[in-house]
């Protein structure tokens, strides 16, 4: 099952440099410029920093082009469901939005994935990974299940993304990558890929777009950010948001754009793409996934969510009631989705 919509039927379920990425970012140099922060993760791919990085004038006056920021493996932690499917979608993603200085290109970006052992021709669906730049640096923020059955698997790869103008300087942007696994020896492998491509901005949001936009307790990934600025989310998952951050700090994963169109494994539709669901990986600053998270916060915060107007609550913690709006599964043993029917 994807991520949410468990109600509806039986709930199912950082940069990675390994193998060819060695050769995007490492062969590109990308560390941080003498006095600049470089962007650092913690243990579970969390970013602890962040900056915006231009061309800055020496003392002489002459324009010195500053390294992008070089952020730290995202790896999945020792309580994943399935690390590996984690670990795989990752790759591909660092693959195909992240190159040294002019490794742009999609025979570049081929040859890449090929030397991850995967299909070359995966480097097509690229899209908003492979935008037109002579160098890009990635960020992955989290990697959740989308879904997670015996032989097959969606893994959401949240990416924050440098990339370097014509003029020297960077443009800061991301995306979320849905990514399609099955199960082969001695790895899974990738049979699809599809980044998310949230639209353009609504020339006119509703006034909660900017509440939780500006709301330094609701932690939004590019793609979420770009959902809300959209005008396709429900004014429901809004004022949930931003009731949720008075007692919380809320990270967010999806809203609605990169999350599958249909709950993992079955033709019903799944509330994200309507706009009427979002996904939190961390409350509090402590990943839902990580064993050390007390399980009394992550309840809590699912029945708050519940009250907050949510039908359908899913989580790692089994919640009893009758005429039950929570579930678990494996799908949602990284994450809480709160899910309205409006």
């Amino acid at each position: 099952m994807t991520s949410g919509d468990g109600a509806r039927g039986a709930g199912r379920r950082g940069v990675l440099r390994a193998g060819a990425a060695a050769l995007l970012l490492g062969a590109a140099g990308c560390g941080s410029g003498a006095g600049r922060p470089a962007v650092t993760t913690g243990p579970a791919g969390t970013p602890t920093e962040t900056s915006t990085w231009t061309v800055a004038p020496t003392p002489t006056g002459t324009p010195t082009v500053s390294a992008l920021p070089n952020p730290a493996l995202w790896q999945p932690g020792p309580s994943e469901v399935q690390p590996d499917v984690k670990r795989r979608a990752v790759e591909l993603v660092a693959a195909l939005g992240a190159w040294p200085p002019g490794g742009q290109g999609v025979e570049a970006a081929r040859a890449r994935v090929a030397a991850l052992g995967l299909p070359p021709e995966l480097a097509d669906r690229a899209g908003p990974l492979a935008p037109t730049a002579a160098e890009a640096s990635l960020e992955v923020i989290d990697a959740q299940y989308g879904g997670i059955l015996a032989d097959s698997a969606s893994v959401l790869v949240v990416c924050r993304q440098w990339t370097r103008r014509a003029d020297g300087s960077v443009a800061e942007g991301g995306t979320t990558v849905d990514v399609r696994l099955s199960r082969a020896a001695p790895r899974w492998t990738v049979t699809a890929l599809n980044p998310g491509e949230p639209g353009p901005a609504a020339a006119s949001p509703a006034p909660a777009v900017a509440q939780v936009l500006a709301q330094p307790r609701i932690e939004l990934p590019p793609e979420a950010a770009a959902d809300l600025r959209s005008g396709t989310v429900h004014d429901s998952v809004l004022a949930a948001m931003l009731r949720l951050a008075g007692p919380y700090t809320l990270s967010v994963s999806v809203v609605r754009t990169g999350h599958p169109l249909d709950v993992f494994g079955t033709t019903r539709p799944s509330d994200h793409p309507l706009g009427r669901a979002f996904d939190v990986w961390r409350i509090d600053g402590q990943a839902v996934v990580d064993p050390s998270t007390p399980r009394q916060l992550i309840e809590s915060f699912m029945r708050d969510a519940a009250a907050a107007g949510s039908y359908n609550v899913g989580g790692p913690v089994a919640i009893p009631g009758v005429g039950n709006q929570f579930f678990t599964d494996d799908t949602h043993h990284d994450h809480v989705h709160v899910g309205f029917s409006a």
